[in-house]
């Protein structure tokens, strides 16, 4: 038997790959089908099943792909109804796999089709689970992902939920490993651990969700309690998950083609494309086509593509780091960003040296925007982080402008006046300062290295609030604020 966990970072996001005597699994497969095939190759096993755990809705998974290029069934627990062929298995159906068997335990609550896979070993041993965004490792996945207007509320799920968890999963043993489909920094749960497995047993006396004297009520309380509208291509992820989408191939093939300066402003104009600069934010701050958008793939590139470009369809062409863009299109289309129309031959090397107009975004060290601050000289200060790390502690009159909503809140801003923008660690400011730019502020300074290094200085700021003596009421107000 082998169990392999594919984690990607970018996603917080784990597939699995497992294979017993020649037959092989692969579940929540990414986008790209390349590594999976590989892997398949290498080891010379055969694809049996794909499985999904449900209708991802941050990310589009590879499944369709894989299925057609090895044969595959996919495989949806109960209640997945599909545009294209799967096996819908029952509650508690069996499927081997070589001398292993799965149990398919139907465990609605995130969505209604959410299932987990109980993998038996060789002997018949429960020995993991596979738990989707059902159960994560200190937290469960948010139930307000599936609602339906009329139909089904958050409330709805939550209490679903807490029914999976107590009848389907908190009865197995406490070795029974837990194999999550992410870890911390997704936003499909509020607090996920940063450890990417672990053992049942430790989740039952750690993870707030699965208290043994926990009522029904309470869980559905602290489950929707502190909830953010989620990213606005949740939805439409996972309508390509059920309904299909274009060949990963294909979307590559259109999307890797080298465009000279002169041919990568043409397209830009004809089709009214957004130039989007995944460099890092250093390099873009020293310069950068007019009106492009920073989207660095040195951070959590396909998740801000996600929550910031609101049209999916959106043409895009990339100015990227040389040899790095296929990869761009990759992982844009690992959220549904398919419509790649080429990138920057050159990159903006090419793009100086042609002679072209760039633009530029001012960016001070921490020790500077203190001076300024302490001699009366900065008005507005824009704080791009979450409610929660603004709350934490933050520079005296600094204002709360989650990029996570910077185009419901640009309204508030006023184009004469300067902003000094800054995040954690200087990615979010970047990209906030790139799309401020493109509508039009032109006042704007980034503080370089973010808080991580402000709060080192003697730049005024309030006192530091412990995450866990924050209450619920408080950071319920944050977040109604900047919503």
């Amino acid at each position: 038997m082998k169990v392999e966990q594919i984690y990607t970072g970018c996603l917080a996001q784990g597939a699995y790959y497992i294979e017993s005597n020649g037959e092989a699994v692969i579940i929540d497969p990414l986008r790209e089908t390349k590594p999976y095939i590989e892997k398949l190759e290498k080891e010379g096993s055969k694809l049996k099943y794909i499985f999904e755990t449900h209708f991802h809705a941050d990310f589009v998974s590879g499944h369709l792909d894989l299925a057609k290029k090895t044969g595959a069934t996919i495989v949806y627990g109960p209640m997945a109804t599909t545009d294209y062929d799967i096996h819908s298995a029952k509650d508690g159906e069996e499927l081997k796999v070589g001398n292993l068997t799965f149990k398919v335990l139907h465990t609605p609550g995130h969505t209604m089709e959410s299932s987990t896979f109980l993998l038996k070993d060789e002997e018949g041993k429960d020995y993991a689970l596979f738990t989707g965004d059902t159960l994560f490792l200190g937290d469960v996945g948010r139930p307000d992902l599936a609602i339906k207007q009329g139909a089904v509320t958050k409330e709805d799920l939550a209490g679903f939920l807490f029914e999976s968890l107590r009848n389907k999963i908190m009865p197995l043993a406490d070795d029974v490993i837990v194999y999550p489909a992410h870890g911390a920094g997704s936003a499909c749960g509020k607090n996920l651990s940063k450890e990417t497995w672990g053992y049942l047993g430790d989740q039952k006396k750690t993870n707030y969700a699965l208290r043994a004297d926990m009522t029904k009520a309470e869980f559905v309380k602290e489950v929707t309690a502190g909830l953010t509208p989620p990213p606005q291509y949740f939805a439409k992820n996972a309508m390509m998950n059920k309904s299909g989408y274009d060949s990963f191939d294909e979307v590559l093939e259109r999307g890797a083609i080298a465009l000279n300066p002169e041919k990568f402003e043409e397209v830009a104009e004809q089709e009214e494309a957004l130039v989007l600069d995944v460099r890092t934010q250093e390099d873009f701050s020293k310069g950068h086509i007019p009106n492009s958008i920073f989207i660095g793939l040195n951070g959590s590139f396909a998740p801000w593509v996600g929550a910031l470009i609101t049209d999916i369809k959106q043409p895009i062409l990339i100015v990227a780091p040389e040899g790095q863009e296929e990869e761009t299109v990759m992982r844009l289309s690992r959220v549904g960003y398919d419509n790649t129309l080429g990138y920057l031959e050159g990159g903006i090397e090419s793009w100086i040296k042609s002679g072209k107009e760039i633009d530029k975004i001012k960016s001070i060290p921490a020790e500077e925007l203190a001076e300024k601050m302490n001699a009366n000289q900065v008005e507005h200060i824009l704080d791009v982080r979450k409610p929660t790390e603004h709350l934490a502690q933050h520079l005296e009159n600094a204002m709360n402008f989650p990029l996570d909503y910077i185009n419901h809140n640009m309204v508030k801003l006023d184009r004469e006046e300067t902003y000094f923008i800054h995040c954690a660690g200087g990615y979010r400011s970047m990209i906030a300062a790139s799309i401020l730019r493109a509508r039009g502020f032109e006042n704007l300074v980034d503080v370089a290295g973010g808080w991580k290094v402000i709060e080192e200085t003697n730049a005024p700021k309030t006192e530091f609030i412990c995450p866990t003596k924050m209450t619920q009421e408080t950071i319920d107000a944050a977040v109604e604020a900047v919503l």
